[in-house]
């Protein structure tokens, strides 16, 4: 699955107030979603990363990096991103970070970019988070 069809699904379920509305969205998508995506993309629509510790937080996420014209990104490449990003410590793993993520935005388009530094410094305001994001997986 790209991860434009999350961020699309995201800013749709941002969009309204229904929890019903909600629900059938977050539904939806998750019906689109492979067998091997679907911890990825459960834990995106949560409002988190899988990786507890990425070494990322605003800071790390504001330098400006152009985006994409076309979205390309898969949720499970992102989660493979990051996960890299956590792994990294040690002498040079700042400017090893730095360079992941430029490369990772690098891909991404400009919703996308938006959509990664809210999901990355806790800040995904959609309004549907764990539990409607756990009422439409049931």
């Amino acid at each position: 699955m790209l991860l434009a069809e999350l961020v699309a699904t995201s800013a749709e379920v941002a969009a309204t107030r229904s929890r019903k509305a909600k629900v059938g969205l977050l539904a939806e998508l998750l019906r689109r979603v492979g067998p091997d995506e679907l911890e990825v993309v459960v834990s995106y629509l949560g409002g988190t990363l899988r990786q507890r510790r990425t070494g990322l937080g605003w800071r790390g996420v504001s330098a400006p990096v152009p985006a994409a014209d076309e979205p390309s990104l898969g949720v499970l490449e992102v989660d493979h991103a990051f996960a890299a990003m956590s792994r990294l410590s040690g002498a040079g793993s700042q400017a090893a970070r730095r360079q992941a993520v430029a490369e990772l935005f690098g891909r991404a388009t400009a919703a996308e970019q938006a959509w990664l530094r809210a999901i990355i410094t806790g800040n995904l305001r959609q309004g549907a988070l764990d539990a409607v994001t756990q009422e439409a997986l049931a």
